[in-house]
């Protein structure tokens, strides 16, 4: 018999011999069994609750650990990086929403900033890239200039100088060919995540001028569109440049490099609405070199753009850098002078013409130049009259010359505006540049004449003076008409003794008889033959024009409002405007047309010379008692040898 088998049956038999005796048989009882039940599950209770205190500590120590792990992972500061990737899920390229996308990019950006700005956004949405840089090649510098602009917004710049020949931007650079790396170390911008890159070169008419670099996790890429993208942005800067350097020379006065009279203007606008903005002075110094038409003549053009040459130099080298300076003219330059007032600006005028009475030109000897100032707000505040204006100190300072060998330095609030100069030249700047400008020279004096303020009978005799000779002016053939006129009829006044108050009443009314002719059209005015139908019609209109426009508004002056009104009646009631006649019309008003029609008979005309005295007085003998007073006439005759002057 098998020996394991009998071990086996023999263990059986001892079991069951065992459960069999009855002294081992277990004695069950309900209520000691239910009492053991309860002491069991408590003393299980008891031992759930008690635990090993150095086991506990550890858990937990390993939990806070666990815990901070958890937390770095997610937390972008050590994730490889400041500005790691967002996301790591690979997101397929849609490249026809793509070219939309960089379409509306190019077309809605304004500037290369914004561009590049916009550009990145587009990549970072649509390629998941983690960031964008666009390189520009700097000639000058012989580098790189890197821009880049991470997912979250973070620009970074660098620059790559052309001799690091290991750099891969460089290697991009000079063989115009597509280079991609795992990772971007090269660019050596810390804290940005460290990806792969792709590096496109931007090429334009067979000249690379930078590249653009496309961080990205993985380059399942069109590389050829890519390159198409970097090629088509590399034409698109080209072309701003052309345009910036075209904006730039056609602002440009090639001769000097300052500002042409476009540019000039252009800054004066933008600095004046600064100055009205902030409440603050604006200057403009106006220089004219002295002489330089005789330098052109004599000694040629050549010398004539040296000496111009020489002023814009030492402008530019003196002037501060808030200043702007541009030629204004053939031989001027002009300077804008920001948050200056006219003292300041005398003083940097006196600065700079010292500084050209110190050079000298062969042939010229030391240069000196004419200086005009005008300032806003207190001159003017419209930016073509500031300009007359700083011009016609100019003139002013040319017609002064030297004082003690330096240049005359001008201000348009130093002269009088009723001085024959300061008016004359005010005539001069404006009649050169009426047709430039539609700022009409009678209009601006007649404004000027009204706003005057009036001291005293001598100051106003010498305005009306001033006003008169200035519309005289208008027609070559009436020079001095309205002096000449007055004088006659002061001494006609005074032969039939009349007050002399009334006296210099007349001699203001007559010097002003023809102030109306401001309101007619030169075509009119100065025509050399005589005038038709209509145009006659027109210049009937000057004694209404004189009396309402001029004089009316003027309260010092409503008293000759008569005589300027009515020195055209006639005695037939046959004259103009109000067909007055025989004493409806005033007698200063008949006195000043006797005086009137005898300069007009002396003087020159287009169409005939003047006659002789003699003639002059037969005709006003033939035409008294129809066309003037008889009576006036009479006594006119009897001194007209006496008073009249060859003209």
């Amino acid at each position: 018999m098998d020996k394991n088998k009998v071990e086996n049956n023999k263990s059986t038999s001892s079991k069951k011999s065992l459960d069999s005796n009855p002294i081992n048989k277990k004695v069950t009882n309900p209520i000691t069994d239910k009492i053991n039940s309860a002491v069991e599950k408590r003393v299980k209770t008891v031992a759930e609750k008690i635990t090993n205190p150095i086991s506990e500590t550890t858990n937990n120590i390993v939990a806070k650990i666990n815990n901070f792990n958890t937390y770095r992972t997610n937390n972008r500061l050590y994730s490889g990086g400041i500005n790691a990737p967002l996301s790591t899920q690979h997101k397929f390229v849609n490249y026809s929403d793509l070219l939309q996308e960089i379409g509306n990019n190019f077309k809605n950006s304004n500037g290369l900033a914004e561009l590049f700005a916009s550009l990145n956004n587009t990549f970072n949405e649509k390629m998941d890239c983690n960031f964008t840089a666009f390189g520009l090649y700097h000639e000058k510098s012989k580098c790189i200039n890197l821009r880049l602009y991470t997912k979250r917004g973070d620009t970074y710049s660098s620059k790559i100088f052309l001799s690091d020949d290991s750099n891969p931007v460089i290697q991009c650079f000079k063989t115009l060919a597509p280079i991609s790396k795992d990772d971007i170390k090269f660019l050596k911008i810390p804290y940005i995540y460290n990806s792969s890159a792709f590096i496109v070169p931007m090429i334009s008419i067979n000249q690379c001028i930078g590249v653009v670099i496309l961080g990205k996790e993985s380059f399942d890429l069109n590389v050829n569109l890519l390159e198409l993208f970097a090629n088509y942005l590399g034409m698109y800067m080209h072309n701003a440049e052309l345009i910036a350097q075209t904006n730039k020379y056609a602002n440009t006065d090639t001769l000097t490099t300052l500002y042409n009279h476009r540019g000039f203007q252009e800054v004066l606008s933008s600095e004046i609405q600064k100055a009205e903005e902030n409440k603050t002075s604006l200057s403009i110094v106006m220089l004219d070199v002295n002489n330089i038409s005789k330098i052109n003549r004599e000694l040629g053009h050549a010398k004539g753009d040296e000496v111009i040459k020489l002023v814009a130099e030492k402008v530019k080298q003196n002037i501060r850098p808030s200043d702007k300076a541009g030629r204004y003219g053939g031989d001027e330059i002009a300077i804008i002078m920001p948050n200056t007032d006219t003292a300041e600006a005398k003083y940097m005028a006196e600065y700079i013409t010292y500084c050209l009475s110190c050079c000298f030109v062969d042939d010229v000897g030391p240069v000196k130049v004419s200086v005009g100032i005008s300032t806003y707000p207190q001159c003017t505040k419209n930016q073509e009259k500031l300009l007359i204006l700083a011009e016609q100190a100019k003139y002013i300072s040319q017609a002064k010359g030297y004082k003690e060998g330096m240049s005359a330095i001008i201000s348009s609030s130093d002269y009088n505006f009723w001085d024959d100069v300061a008016l004359n030249s005010f005539a001069e700047i404006l009649a050169k540049r009426h047709s430039q400008i539609g700022i009409n020279f009678e209009d601006e004096l007649l404004h000027k004449f009204n706003n005057e303020q009036i001291h005293s009978r001598n100051h106003l005799m010498e305005i009306a003076t001033s006003l008169a000779g200035a519309i005289d002016a208008k027609d070559p053939y009436t020079k001095d008409h309205s002096t000449s006129v007055s004088r006659y009829a002061v001494a006609l006044a005074r032969t039939i003794n009349l007050p002399e108050e009334e006296v210099e009443q007349i001699k203001l009314g007559a010097l002003l008889h023809d102030v109306g002719k401001i309101g007619i059209p030169e075509s009119v005015l100065k025509k050399p033959d005589k005038l038709l139908d209509d145009e006659w019609e027109i210049m009937k209109q000057h004694p209404t024009i004189g009396a309402e426009k001029v004089l009316a508004p003027n309260e010092a002056l409503k008293d000759l409002i008569p005589i300027v009104k009515y020195h055209h009646e006639r005695i037939d009631g046959l004259g103009y405007p109000s067909r007055l006649k025989g004493e409806q019309i005033p007698l200063a008003a008949r006195i000043v047309s006797v005086a009137d029609a005898y300069h007009a008979l002396i003087s020159d005309r287009p169409y005939r010379k003047g006659m002789p005295i003699e003639k002059a007085c037969e005709i006003l003998k033939m035409g008294a008692g129809t066309q003037w007073d008889a009576d006036l006439v009479r006594h006119f005759i009897s001194i007209a040898p006496s008073i009249s002057t060859s003209v």
